[in-house]
């Protein structure tokens, strides 16, 4: 239902595993998607995570439909992140890298907002379909897919319900890269282990500067800057940065030649 592995230092790998269902949300796989991230997120070996879908027909598919009629419509305006999975990654520290293998449609598409990057590959497309089942989001999409895209596309597609295709979401600002299929993991990995050469403290501060940051107007954002700068850069020495500044030099030269 969901897999959890460690394919490289510093990188956990978490997928949805029910292909069958189109990595459907079911009850017991957002309550184990919750409790794998919670883990992770305390786990010190573990600096990034990758999210993705089993097979390549799905990211997810959204809420488990034939579920509804059990839990009724709580899943859908769940504050509970065992039950909401979409906060269930907004919750976790560390970065999350959504690895977009299929169709990522309305509560999926959720789950994808929530990332901090998203790659995805050639058989990706977006959809929410909220408006067309008759049902209002509640895992933060009218809200989260205008500041993406802008007001004027996410109307379009929230309002149609129409699918969005890898490229079109690229070119819109969706997704930071698309690629193909087989490279979809090996590009997902690769840059989830760039983000892992960076010590887990200065991971954990910068992410949530950026998340903390982006939520406010920027003159207050600015402040909340410095303040974090200010106590970070404290318990910086001058060996601390020349030692690093040397294995950034070296990095560089490094991809110069690659």
């Amino acid at each position: 239902m969901l897999l959890v592995e460690k394919p490289q230092a510093g990188v956990a790998v978490v997928t949805f595993n029910r292909p069958e269902a189109m990595n459907a949300l079911s009850r017991a796989l957002r309550a184990a998607l919750n409790q794998a991230i919670r883990e992770l997120d305390a786990d010190p070996e573990v600096k990034v995570i990758v999210l993705t879908g089993a097979g390549e027909r799905a990211f997810t598919a959204g809420l488990d439909l034939k579920e509804l009629g059990i839990d009724g419509l709580y899943a859908a305006n769940a504050q509970e992140p065992e039950a909401n999975p979409a906060l269930a990654v907004l919750d976790c520290r560390k970065p999350i890298i959504g690895a977009i293998n299929g169709v990522a449609i309305t509560g999926g598409f959720e789950v994808a907002l929530a990332c901090d990057v998203l790659i995805c590959s050639t058989n990706a497309r977006f959809a929410d379909t909220h408006a067309r089942v008759g049902i209002t989001p509640g895992w933060g999409l009218s809200q989260k897919l205008s500041r993406v895209i802008g007001p004027y596309r996410a109307k379009e597609l929230s309002l149609t319900g129409n699918f969005l295709d890898a490229k079109t979401a690229y070119d819109w600002g969706l997704v930071n890269r698309v690629v193909e299929p087989a490279e979809l993991m090996p590009a997902a990995l690769k840059l989830a282990a760039e983000m892992a050469s960076i010590e887990t403290d200065m991971l954990l501060t910068y992410k949530a500067m950026i998340e903390d940051g982006y939520k406010l107007p920027l003159g207050e954002g600015l402040k909340l800057e410095h303040n974090v700068s200010v106590a970070h850069n404290a318990e910086v020495t001058p060996e601390m940065v020349e030692s690093r500044r040397l294995a950034v030099q070296a990095r560089g030269r490094s991809q110069e030649r690659s």
